[in-house]
């Protein structure tokens, strides 16, 4: 098993897969991060990416072109957001059950749309779709190693990395950054200082929902040609996990993601060793979790114990100024003094 896991490890086709399995969980996470930041959990992720997968299979079919079935996804990623915006803002539903309704609704709902217009079902078969490019980069390609690992993949694996740069300089250099996490920490002193909660809100639901429409898109045109029913598998559920591991961050939304990548592309290895296809499906998603759990409590300990020394060190303080600076004017004497 040892020599086995040390194969694999040392296969540039392993690490070739990582990156693509990455790609999507990490576009996800950054629009959860984002709208976590702004103090609203997008739990629609799974629903955005589940429409926009099946808009960009149908579109780029009939028009011919993967970059409108891409455009067309990333709007039905954005509407979803949306929808979301709607009840839980403007009229003050809760997020969260909203955006597991909205989840359910995206389940049925793909499948339906893809049997109304086609006949298929659950799976677009009828339907010639286009794929998004494979870019291959030619001062990498004939690097031993690497270049099989970095050359060739996906587009969108490339727009995830820009998307890193791009969530890191709105919440760290950015004014609607400062403004994003104003609105989460406080809603009322954000609104003391003139800022607009719900359009920044707002402004975060739609960004999220072109990060899950482009991750949809991926799934049916570049890590598969085809719809399938379910093909988001769950992931937007675990991107909302993995904001939280992120802490915040769009750097950390890369470790998070390659928690699943990495045992998602295992999994692909561990169909030649007999082990039971229903345990191979499950296993990125337990140990994704259960790393999840790790970090969390490593992390949570670390907080604690950090907030621990600082309390005992003002209770230290505490202790010594009145023995520094003297006691009190109309009090006894430190040390009981003369009694009367």
């Amino acid at each position: 098993m040892m020599r086995f896991l040390l194969g694999v490890f040392s296969s540039s086709n392993y690490w070739f897969i990582v990156i693509r399995s990455t790609a999507p969980i990490l576009l996800v996470t950054l629009g959860a991060v984002i709208t976590e930041e702004a103090g609203i959990k997008n739990m629609a992720l799974e629903g955005s990416m589940l429409w926009a997968a099946l808009m960009g299979v149908i579109v780029s079919a009939w028009t011919g072109s993967a970059w409108l079935g891409l455009g067309a996804g990333i709007l039905a990623g954005v509407v979803i957001a949306l929808i979301l915006g709607l009840f839980a803002l403007m009229l003050d539903a809760n997020a969260v059950l909203c955006g597991v309704a909205l989840n359910l609704f995206s389940t049925g709902g793909t499948v339906f749309v893809l049997f109304a217009l086609t006949g298929d079902k659950g799976i677009s078969s009828s339907l010639t779709s286009k794929t998004l490019p494979f870019i291959k980069i030619p001062f990498i390609d004939g690097i031993p190693w690497i270049g099989k690992i970095f050359s060739g993949q996906n587009v969108v694996v490339w727009f995830s990395a820009i998307a890193v740069v791009v969530i890191h300089l709105i919440l760290t250099k950015a004014t609607i950054g400062r403004r994003i996490k104003a609105t989460g920490e406080n809603v009322e002193a954000a609104k003391a200082a003139g800022i607009d909660p719900i359009r920044i809100k707002f402004f975060t639901l739609a960004i999220s929902g072109v990060l899950a429409g482009i991750a949809g898109c991926f799934l049916s045109m570049g890590y598969t040609s085809n719809f399938t029913s379910g093909i988001a598998a769950g992931r937007g559920y675990v991107a909302n996990a993995a904001q939280v591991v992120a802490g915040g961050t769009a750097v950390g939304s890369i470790f998070a993601s390659l928690i699943f990548g990495l045992t998602d592309a295992l999994a692909t290895y561990l169909q030649n060793i007999g082990l039971p296809p229903e345990l191979i499906q499950a296993l990125p998603y337990l140990v994704t979790i259960l790393g999840f759990i790790v970090v969390t409590l490593i992390r949570d300990r670390k907080e604690a114990f950090r907030k621990r020394r600082l309390f005992e060190g003002k209770l230290s303080r505490g202790r010594l100024e009145p023995l520094a600076g003297g006691s009190p004017a109309g009090s006894p004497p430190v040390g009981g003094g003369n009694l009367p």
